[in-house]
């Protein structure tokens, strides 16, 4: 097995830590990992945008062309990274502020309204794990146990209190998104 994913957004949307927690699960399950974060100088409202690669076998770079999975939470990155995706893969978005949706017929395209719930939960904060949630429901590439795993070794441990909180998000995402081809 082996995944190669972009998430792409605007910094301060969790693009990079959910990618880190992504590469985290991947190590609890003895996979082999790179993470690879792309971000400009601003970071809180520029664009960024995280390579993650999971392999069952040792993973000769981490610079790639495709994708199998995007998961995109902007236009703009949307507009960059549809193509990307390779025939029969996966493209995730969060519509939220989006004036063209994905368009493509050879791809498996799913549509979570994260940042909607999490307005209306008053749980911003979980908005990143919404959209983990959803991922895993359709890509199922590593376990909960092990994204759990990976989320404390990730998150201070001062903000250990908050990760049964980020699983009802995982949970929330698996139970939002949906398949719109």
């Amino acid at each position: 097995m082996k995944e190669e994913i972009i998430i792409a957004g605007f910094g301060g949307q969790g693009v990079l830590s959910m990618g880190k927690i992504l590469a985290y699960s991947g190590l609890m399950q003895g996979q082999e990992v790179s993470w690879m974060p792309s971000y400009g100088p601003e970071q809180r409202g520029g664009t960024a945008n995280v390579t993650v690669i999971l392999s069952d076998e040792r993973i000769s770079s981490p610079v790639l062309n495709s994708y199998d999975t995007a998961i995109v939470l902007n236009q703009p990155s949307l507009d960059k990274f549809e193509s990307k995706v390779k025939p029969g893969g996966t493209l995730i978005f969060d519509s939220n502020g989006f004036h063209r949706f994905p368009t493509r017929t050879d791809i498996n395209i799913y549509q979570i309204d994260a940042i909607e719930y999490a307005y209306a939960n008053d749980t911003t904060k979980t908005f990143n794990m919404i959209i983990l949630g959803g991922l895993l429901k359709v890509r199922p590439i590593v376990l909960i146990e092990n994204v759990l795993k990976g989320l404390k070794k990730s998150l201070p441990e001062r903000h250990h209190h908050l990760i049964p909180m980020n699983e009802k998000a995982i949970q929330t995402g698996m139970e939002l998104i949906k398949k719109l081809n």
